[in-house]
């Protein structure tokens, strides 16, 4: 606007700020308006979500029970010639399998069209069975009746019939003393079965699994393991005692454990031939031991200078049998612990350093390639290659 003269007309300054004043009241007051309106929707539909959601999941007490409808399965009791039945070791199928390293021998399980849907009779005149500690020394005959193996083993003193029990002396082939004493002379040369360095063992060719007994009595763990033979499975003596057992052998599978399961592995004349085929039962001792696990033997070849005679062999023979025992151990990365009378003891190297050298082609047995898992156990073939532990930080992580 202007005068009558042209001159501009000066507005007030203050006249102009309330316009835009009330301007930014109005846009605040709307902005909160919206905000109000879009809170109470959203709120609204989470509360309608929340109440169809309570609608369709119904209260407990509103929930309908239905009873589940076992039907009973009954099954009949199988014949008295299935007293001893073990579906996956019966030696009335061993004649199907060969005789290659006894491998009619391991765990065979019959297809499903032969397989037995009827209840293994106990013993007649069963009983329940002794309780441990007392266990250990006595079980019920009736509940083992096996009289072949207490004629056989009678003058090793492994076991004695007296009355309605069998009594377990503690005897062995290699422990005319007792069992006692030949674990205080093994004590004596592996100090770690005394501070808890050894908690774990594994007999292999138990017996009837005296060792394992006096080792428990210990403290230290002991899983029994032996095959069945012609007449019966010497390990139900161990399960009938209340001594941890299973039925095995080493021949062309692994032991079902994973790799570094023991502390310490034992063979008391259990004429498994270490030596023969490569050292394959041996490569397998050395996967479930752990790095610095102790192997015990007795028996041939060791003290062979002065067994020789007993062992219906020449002392050459025996000496050369030592001989590549060692060797072969040696290349394992094994080394001599302690040695005395007819126990040796050998430890494995705890020293991932010592497998270096099988990276070179001319060396045996080799190192396994990374296709070989070292835990893998149930019916996986025994592969005549060394299973280098894991370092210790790969075990951490």
């Amino acid at each position: 606007m202007k005068y009558k003269d042209g001159k501009p007309i000066q507005q007030d300054k203050g006249l102009k700020a309330v316009p835009l004043t009330v301007m930014v009241v109005i846009l605040c007051g709307f902005s909160f308006y919206l905000g109000g309106i879009f809170s109470s929707e959203k709120n609204s539909f989470e509360a309608n979500e929340v109440q169809d959601f309570s609608k369709s999941v119904s209260s407990p007490k509103e929930v309908t029970v239905v009873p589940l409808q076992n039907k009973a399965v009954s099954f009949p009791e199988c014949s008295i010639d299935y007293q001893d039945y073990t579906p996956c070791t019966d030696p009335r199928r061993w004649r199907k399998y060969g005789l290659h390293r006894l491998t009619f021998m391991e765990r065979h399980c019959p297809p499903i069209f032969e397989r037995k849907e009827c209840l293994v009779p106990p013993p007649d005149g069963y009983k329940p069975p002794v309780r441990w500690p007392k266990s250990r020394d006595e079980c019920w005959y009736r509940n083992v009746p096996y009289n072949w193996i207490n004629k056989q083993k009678s003058n090793q003193n492994w076991l004695r019939k007296q009355g309605e029990k069998f009594l377990f002396p503690g005897g062995g082939t290699m422990f005319p003393r007792g069992v006692s004493a030949y674990v205080d002379l093994m004590q004596d040369l592996i100090p770690e079965m005394k501070d808890g360095r050894v908690r774990t063992a594994i007999d292999t060719g138990c017996g009837v699994a005296s060792w394992g007994g006096d080792l428990l009595d210990r403290g230290i763990l002991t899983l029994s393991l032996a095959p069945r033979d012609n007449h019966e499975a010497q390990v139900q003596f161990a399960l009938e005692r209340g001594i941890p057992a299973v039925l095995g052998i080493i021949s062309t599978q692994r032991l079902p454990f994973p790799s570094n399961s023991f502390d310490m592995a034992h063979c008391s004349r259990c004429l498994i031939p270490w030596t023969e085929f490569g050292g394959i039962y041996l490569l397998e001792i050395h996967r479930i031991l752990r790095p610095g696990g102790f192997w015990v033997l007795s028996g041939p070849p060791v003290n062979y200078e002065n067994r020789w005679r007993g062992w219906n062999t020449t002392v050459e023979e025996q000496k050369s049998d030592y001989e590549k025992l060692q060797e072969l151990l040696t290349s394992m990365c094994f080394k001599m612990y302690a040695k005395k009378d007819d126990i040796a003891v050998w430890q494995k190297s705890s020293d991932n350093s010592c497998y270096d050298r099988l990276t070179d082609p001319d060396v045996y047995p080799p190192k396994c390639d990374d296709s070989v898992e070292p835990d893998v156990a149930w019916y996986t073939p025994l592969r005549p290659c060394i299973v280098v532990p894991s370092s210790p930080l790969s075990l951490c992580q």
